[in-house]
């Protein structure tokens, strides 16, 4: 389930494309602030488009340092993260249902969100 709390995210342009690590107090907001390109910045130049990856914090100042320490980390150590949390790169901000259903009691529905998968 998402939500409208303090988060820290990683928004990409594609699939192991240029990536781009934020935080935000509203991820359904900055998702469509990011799929519009409202700011002008390095997310916007680069088309970091889609949410890949997020976690929720309780405080602003708690989801702005895990961002920093992110931000710090090697690409090979953000992509792990992606791949652990969503390893279908789905848009998790498109995606009907975040996170994913049991693809054994909901095919068809599982089905559907993996259409928001980026491509490979």
């Amino acid at each position: 389930m998402l939500t409208s709390g303090f988060c820290t995210y990683i928004a990409t342009n594609k699939r192991n494309g240029t990536l781009y690590t934020g935080h935000t107090d509203d991820i359904g907001m900055r998702g469509l602030q990011h799929l519009h390109g409202t700011f002008d910045g390095f997310s916007k130049r680069y088309g970091c488009r889609h949410i890949v990856w997020f976690e929720e914090h309780v405080s602003r100042d708690e989801a702005f340092v895990r961002e920093r320490r992110i931000k710090e980390w090697r690409r090979s150590w953000k992509l792990e993260l992606i791949e652990r949390f969503n390893p279908h790169w789905i848009d998790v901000l498109a995606s009907p249902v975040w996170p994913l259903p049991d693809a054994q009691v909901f095919p068809e529905f599982y089905e559907r969100c993996l259409t928001f998968a980026l491509p490979r």
